[in-house]
């Protein structure tokens, strides 16, 4: 479904990523995983349209490198962001409608209704979105949002970040049920080993901008320079 063929990205005299290459298939759930500053962000920036950079992105085998970043929305790439960003004047179900009308292209009561729902924001729907909801509801319409876009593949960045144990846990069955119900191909950011294990069948890990693991996650927590670089200290 994607591919990513030597992506690089400087910012002046700072090489962000460096040569990043691999590939996703349709139905995965794949982690993205690496210390701060390794690049995991730049890379959703990159993919989704946000920053230029060198080298090939390929979405369903088509080359997006220079598509603008509505474009690549209506092709179907959804993304969240780290910190939630609603639209803060619009209620929660209008943060929904104008997400759909820019990556779907048209406006579904009924898909939204649906959305709602599944991400247990229905009672929350007619309020604002900016001082009534609480962190986890502001981090389920973050998702909302992306899924009212209609992709076929969701960047999810940090959406479990500020969670305590048990949310996460909850967060992640979600995940699993959004995968099954929409047929998504998920990316997640997510520093959290456990939520990495349980969810995902697949990690990439990148250091410096460059990937240094891809593989299972039993195996990517073992390796060596992922223990060095960004494991140690659950390592020993």
């Amino acid at each position: 479904m994607l591919a990513l063929e030597a992506v690089t990205v400087r910012f002046g005299g700072l090489v962000a990523l460096r040569d990043v290459t691999f590939g996703l298939e349709k139905g995965e759930i794949l982690g993205l995983v690496g210390p701060n500053g390794a690049g995991k962000t730049t890379l959703f920036n990159g993919i989704s349209g946000l920053t230029r950079l060198r080298g090939r992105v390929l979405f369903e085998g088509r080359d997006i490198t220079r598509l603008p970043l509505h474009r690549r929305a209506r092709l179907g790439i959804g993304r969240t962001f780290q910190i939630p960003q609603p639209m803060k004047h619009l209620t929660v179900r209008e943060n929904l409608a104008v997400a759909q009308v820019f990556g779907a292209g048209r406006h579904d009561p009924e898909r939204i209704e649906e959305i709602l729902a599944v991400m247990d924001l229905s009672a929350q729907a007619g309020r604002p979105a900016e001082g009534a909801l609480a962190l986890q509801e502001l981090k389920r319409l973050e998702i909302a949002k992306a899924l009212a876009t209609e992709p076929k593949l969701l960047l999810l960045d940090e959406v479990l970040a500020g969670l305590e144990s048990q949310a996460k846990r909850g967060f992640s069955a979600k995940l699993r049920e959004l995968h099954a119900r929409f047929g998504l191909t998920i990316v997640i950011v997510e520093h959290d080993i456990e939520t990495i294990s349980d969810l995902c069948s697949r990690a990439v890990v990148l250091d410096f901008g460059e990937i240094i693991a891809d593989g299972t996650p039993a195996a990517v927590f073992r390796d060596r320079r992922v223990v060095e670089s960004y494991t140690g200290a659950v390592h020993a």
